[in-house]
């Protein structure tokens, strides 16, 4: 069985020999179910970027903090750790609320690194992106599964908080763009068990495919009431927010004909995710929970914290958002650079095959866009 070591970090010393980072990721919650991956992704980056020298000839240390609670109190302990000067710098897999209440309160005084894919437009000073976003992950997608799969009629179904409702509303005008239509929409709150009446009005609406914006457990419980509805025979589904452990929490037989997109799946057989995974598994063992593309995320955001301090070459944030367009890194998705504070990467498609997902194709980006 893998083991963490314990967290060398004492909450209230400052240490000017180290850099402290939070790494803020769900414990709790829906998104709960992929916190393992989530840490000891980001562990093992800072144990590399550490073999390496460091960050400004300092060590990087990652200070767990819990991202699956409310928004509001997360941003409160954060912002508390910046203010103490406990942390210099913040990344992490959360969600978009948890973002939204913490980038104004610390982005300003430490760099802040956000790894989740997310539903695009945040433009605060101080935050760094490196998740997809509709336009580039969701858009070639629906237009590809609209000309293999002749899709036409979607139904969304998502959690009720600004991730799903802003994609949403792209994926209304990426549907037109392909000759179909959104022809209904659902919103369920986090930690929902019950989707009976969801699934009836899937099947009311005669949907050809339906958009899974679901988080962690939610979408596993709506994968397996999905499948016992049959409904698994009639309409396809197609997530841009599923990784390996949500997969196999799911189950083999509730995951037909369910797509994934994503810029990094553990099945690509590219040079770059196998050394990441002999590196993964060299350090926790093969009982590890799997890096899917969520915890691997976390793993991005570590490199990309450390290039862009090192690029700056200081810790002030006005210089790093300066310099960060010149800034690339290079990890388990290839050599990255930064645009517009954004990371910009290859995006996949894939279909899951029992708990396992078959990498279909790289998207064409700029096909996709009219």
């Amino acid at each position: 069985m893998f083991q963490l070591d314990p967290s060398p970090l004492d909450w209230f010393t400052v240490d000017d020999s180290v850099l402290s980072v939070a790494l803020v990721f769900p414990m709790q919650g829906a998104a709960g179910l992929f916190g393992p991956a989530c840490e000891l992704c980001a562990r093992l980056a800072a144990e590399e970027v550490n073999h390496a020298g460091g960050v400004l000839g300092k060590e990087l240390r990652l200070l767990p903090v819990d991202g699956g609670g409310e928004p509001r109190e997360i941003a409160d302990r954060v912002e508390a750790l910046v203010e103490l000067g406990v942390v210099q710098g913040v990344t992490g897999w959360h969600i978009s609320s948890v973002r939204q209440a913490l980038a104004p309160r610390i982005a300003h005084r430490v760099p802040y690194v956000y790894t989740a894919l997310y539903e695009g437009g945040e433009r605060t000073a101080g935050v760094f992106l490196a998740g997809e976003t509709p336009d580039d992950q969701l858009r070639p997608a629906m237009r590809l599964l609209a000309g293999e799969r002749k899709v036409r009629r979607w139904f969304v179904v998502g959690n009720d908080y600004v991730w799903p409702r802003r994609t949403a509303r792209a994926a209304y005008a990426y549907a037109r763009e392909s000759g179909g239509v959104v022809c209904g929409q659902a919103y369920l709150p986090l930690g929902t068990h019950e989707f009976e009446g969801v699934l009836r009005r899937i099947e009311q609406s005669e949907a050809d495919a339906v958009l899974m914006l679901l988080v962690g457990s939610d979408a596993v419980r709506f994968n397996r009431a999905f499948a016992a509805a049959g409904l698994d025979q009639r309409s396809l589904r197609l997530s841009t927010l599923m990784d390996e452990n949500m997969l196999m929490a799911s189950g083999p037989t509730a995951t037909a004909d369910l797509y994934s997109t994503a810029g990094f799946f553990a099945s690509l057989a590219d040079q770059d995710t196998l050394d990441f995974h002999g590196r993964y598994a060299g350090r926790y063992g093969i009982e590890a929970p799997a890096p899917g593309s969520l915890g691997e995320s976390c793993y991005e955001g570590v490199l990309l914290l450390a290039a862009l301090i090192a690029r700056a070459r200081t810790l002030d944030v006005a210089v790093i958002g300066a310099t960060a367009d010149s800034v690339s890194y290079e990890g388990p998705r290839g050599l990255l650079r930064l645009r517009g504070s954004h990371v910009k990467q290859r995006i996949y498609l894939a279909r899951a095959d029992g708990m396992d997902f078959d990498v279909l194709t790289q998207l064409d980006l700029d096909t996709a866009r009219p």
